[in-house]
């Protein structure tokens, strides 16, 4: 397939800048893939489309503050650090995004903080945005991370024009939210609250939990017309045991097996066995989901409303069927549906 035909027309008053004002009260739209039929329900209604022994596959990566201003020795300049990933937790050692980029060259140091709580030096350039600084910290970890906390500012996606703010540092994160490492939040998960998980453990539905650290390349937009040519960026993930036995169950019991998001199913269709169960994992992918697709794992999928020719969108696609998702997408617009990480929810069965 080609890039240009996930194009359709999102007017910008439909990209979300704020969360709906309870987590399961935002709108869901359930597209059913076999009709290709919509019914338009409020997010806490997918509680009547699961029973007992169906799992929910959840990502519980937690976002850690990952944008942080800081200021260049001798000129002072203000400078965006976007920090990407932990390269080595003894040296101190942090993939990072710079912001302007010209201005910083490798042997720079950077402080933050008004009392400087923290100081960096720039130790190699990786891409034109990118470099490797180290943090110059003599405490404990414990003690840099809650520095990190201090200094550290919600990374909203870029498209969010607006300072994040106290609510976001609660709502842009899930409620299971667990192993720190992602730098943006696994959006379908969002519009779970605790009394909607409860009510759907009480009718006897599984959550088994997978963790996959959400990178900056989620956001990156393809830029070939030849979708095989299109190269996703690496991002770590891990499958315990326990709960990949809690999903190949389900897979036995022929129950419905639901991917919660995009990055869920990265996850499963990353660790697929010969006899197309999930299994245990703790590695990388750089898996690109686009049609035609053959999933192994899910049947069912909850997921937001993505940007037109984003790699999320061609994975959606892939899974509810090219013509069923694009017709359900113009709905969407139709109706006002609010869009991407903020927005409304789709539940594809």
């Amino acid at each position: 397939m080609k890039l240009s035909q996930f194009k359709f027309n999102l007017p910008e008053s439909l990209v979300a800048h704020t969360p709906s004002p309870s987590r399961d009260e935002s709108r869901l739209m359930v597209l059913h893939r076999d009709s290709g039929k919509i019914e338009h329900k409020i997010f806490k209604d997918v509680l009547d489309y699961f029973d007992n022994q169906d799992v929910m596959i959840l990502n519980n990566t937690k976002v850690f503050p990952a944008r942080m201003y800081g200021n260049k020795e001798k000129t002072g300049a203000t400078i965006e650090v976007f920090l990407l990933r932990e390269l080595n937790k003894e040296l101190r050692l942090w993939d990072v995004l710079v912001d302007p980029a010209r201005k910083i060259r490798v042997g720079n140091k950077l402080y933050f903080g008004d009392d400087d709580l923290l100081v960096a030096e720039v130790v190699d350039n990786t891409t034109s945005r990118g470099r490797t600084i180290r943090f110059l910290f003599d405490g404990t970890d414990e003690e840099f991370r809650r520095n990190i906390e201090i200094l550290g500012e919600t990374p909203l996606p870029k498209y969010i024009k607006r300072k994040a703010t106290e609510e976001d540092k609660e709502r842009y994160q899930t409620i299971f939210a667990k192993n720190e490492g992602a730098v943006a939040a696994p959006t379908a998960g969002l519009h779970f609250s605790r009394e909607l998980m409860k009510r759907l453990e009480l009718k006897g539905v599984e959550f088994a939990e997978v963790t996959l650290h959400v990178g900056l390349g989620t956001f990156r937009p393809v830029e070939v017309e030849d979708l095989t040519k299109h190269k996703m960026d690496s991002e770590q993930f891990i499958i315990e045991q326990s709960q990949a036995d809690i999903v190949n169950r389900a897979i036995e019991r022929k129950k419905r097996v639901c991917a919660v998001g995009t990055t869920s199913m990265r996850t499963i269709e990353s660790a697929v066995s010969a006899n197309k169960t999930l299994k245990a994992a703790n590695d990388w992918t750089s898996k690109f989901i686009f049609p035609p697709y053959d999933f192994s794992i899910a049947n069912a999928m909850v997921t937001n409303f993505h940007t037109p020719e984003s790699t999320l969108l061609m994975m959606i696609c892939a899974f509810g069927g090219y013509e069923n998702v694009m017709n359900a997408y113009e709905v969407a617009v139709k109706e006002k549906y609010r869009f991407y990480s903020y927005g409304d929810a789709m539940l594809l069965i």
